[in-house]
């Protein structure tokens, strides 16, 4: 599955590369943010000035992928095609290598076949071979990350071993420094864990405190970082106002209103420089709550249209006909496989399948985060692993469905013979 995977993905690679050579703006597309603090990194003015201006320190991106980047541009050139291919590769290759957990994960909850299902369908699963393909970001690595999370919640709950919770510890640790949504889902994995052992009459707490230390160990320095930076407490990042401008502007054409950022608006480019990160950051925050507090029915309705776009791809309608994320070919497919999800889901449920629960609470936790602020495609893919294992036992579940029906038909057709 993960060669099917990643011979896959390279192929696209070899098709869509170029597009991240793009020299306009210097190279923008190629990373955007993390490309632009990666060179900063590179040229040793440190974890800063994620525009194309210098603009101080910064927190507006986490550090784990975008150190990655660094070392790319370190070994391969800053913004050259070598980049560009090692870059790609390795999104190709956290696509390709998320096949593993995605497989173990439906082999522990709905049995070996729907495990084979799950890693094949993640190997031709068109968002995942796209995503990999189409943005430098750490989309897959988060991913990968996630999925893994997930499989490890899974395998803990009948397990005391220090070694075992240490490393699920560190694991949650470098996934928040990738992406810091996926904490979202943190406390209510672990409480899971911790009463599956309270049930059986076993105690985890001591590992469990133990994981939970390693944990804020890997987070601690760079949540001081960012505190020093900003002179005030940060947790992971510091644009939240910002986030929430982007999808609650009086531009509500896309899911996500670009050109309110600095790096898509002169004018704003303009003021983070004059006030610097902290009190830019700081002001977005104010105009943000100011929004919401004087609108907030509008907030409410944005949000909404924000979960079904998540689910459905469907933010104009009528939908048009075009090739973007919300044209009428992504919408019916992205439909298509919630739909199918969210039909699995309810089978594993009416089945009483043990173990879903870890699965429910990615599709409930994680994306909130984002129906507030703004939406896009590639902001659901960390849980599409989880999407793709329900579409498998939902295709196993139909199949099974038509057998039994085929096997009554079968039985009223002989009845009737015999009378």
């Amino acid at each position: 599955m993960v060669i099917a995977a990643l011979a896959l993905r390279l192929v696209v690679m070899g098709f869509v590369y170029t597009d991240r050579l793009d020299p306009a703006r210097d190279h923008w597309t190629f990373g955007w943010e993390t490309g632009r603090v990666a060179r900063s990194i590179v040229t040793g003015k440190g974890f800063t000035s994620p525009y194309s201006e210098p603009t101080g320190p910064t927190t507006l991106i986490p550090p784990a992928y975008t150190y990655l980047v660094a070392g790319i541009f370190k070994l391969f050139g800053i913004y050259t095609p070598s980049s560009a291919l090692a870059m790609l590769t390795l999104n190709n290759l956290f696509s390709s290598l998320t096949c593993l957990p995605v497989f173990f994960i439906a082999r522990r909850v709905f049995g070996p076949y729907a495990a084979v299902c799950s890693g094949w369908i993640w190997a031709f699963f068109p968002y995942a071979v796209t995503l990999a393909n189409v943005t430098i970001w750490e989309t897959t690595l988060t991913t990968l990350l996630f999925s893994l999370a997930v499989l490890a919640t899974l395998s803990l709950e009948r397990t005391t071993s220090l070694g075992a919770w240490m490393g699920y510890g560190a694991l949650w640790g470098l996934a928040a420094l990738t992406n810091p949504a996926v904490l979202s889902t943190l406390p209510f994995l672990g409480a899971w864990v911790w009463l599956r052992h309270w049930r059986r009459g076993e105690n985890c707490t001591r590992v469990a405190v133990v994981a939970s230390l390693v944990f804020f160990a890997a987070i601690a320095p760079w949540i001081w970082r960012c505190s020093r930076a900003y002179g005030r407490f940060v947790a992971f990042r510091g644009s939240l106002g910002l986030e929430v401008l982007v999808g609650n502007s009086d531009d509500t054409s896309s899911p996500s209103n670009w050109k309110v950022l600095p790096g898509e608006n002169p004018v704003e480019m303009r003021k983070l420089k004059s006030l610097g990160e902290p009190v830019y950051m700081a002001e977005k925050q104010r105009e943000a709550s100011e929004l919401i507090a004087r609108r907030p029915l509008r907030f409410v309705g944005l949000t909404l249209r924000r979960t079904l776009y998540t689910w459905t791809g469907l933010w104009d309608f009528p939908p048009r006909w075009s090739l973007d994320d919300s044209g009428l070919p992504n919408v019916l497919t992205y439909t298509f496989v919630s739909l199918l999800a969210f039909a699995g889901l309810g089978w594993a449920i009416h089945d009483r399948r043990d173990g879903i629960i870890p699965l429910v609470i990615p599709l409930i936790c994680f994306p909130p985060a984002y129906y507030l602020t703004h939406s896009d495609i590639r902001f659901r893919h960390p849980i599409d692993p989880i999407v793709v294992v329900f579409m498998a036992y939902a295709v196993i579940a139909l199949r099974e469905q038509k057998f039994r029906l085929s096997g009554q038909l079968n039985n009223l057709q002989h009845s009737e013979r015999i009378s």
